[in-house]
């Protein structure tokens, strides 16, 4: 049906996605058999940031990586922007020859 298809691409919205991680945290978090005051006192985010995001996924990047280097979860970040295979040797040899963007210099 056309109607799950949408379903299925809907999981992949930021709200959607969060709201997964928000349960992921929770889940992870009670597996090791740890409080939200445990975690608050372990990550350094306060209380109520711990609650909110299990109950609206909000968060900043800063504590969702606290949390994670509390939960010994940090390995999973490394892999959620992966560097591009290159398929053809003049992938390659283009991004090579790229100069990459420096600051703006002030010529005095």
């Amino acid at each position: 049906m056309l109607s799950d298809k949408f379903d299925f691409l809907d999981m992949y919205n930021p709200k959607a996605l969060a709201a997964m991680l928000a349960v992921k945290v929770r889940k992870l978090r009670l597996s090791v058999n740890m409080s939200q005051q445990g975690l608050a006192d372990k990550s350094g985010v306060s209380l109520g940031t711990v609650k909110r995001f299990e109950n609206t996924s909000e968060i900043s990047m800063k504590h969702l990586l606290m949390i994670a280097v509390a939960l010994q979860a940090t390995e999973e970040f490394n892999g959620l922007f992966p560097d591009r295979p290159f398929h053809r040797l003049d992938d390659l040899l283009k991004e090579q020859n790229v100069k990459k963007r420096q600051r703006g210099r002030n010529k005095i």
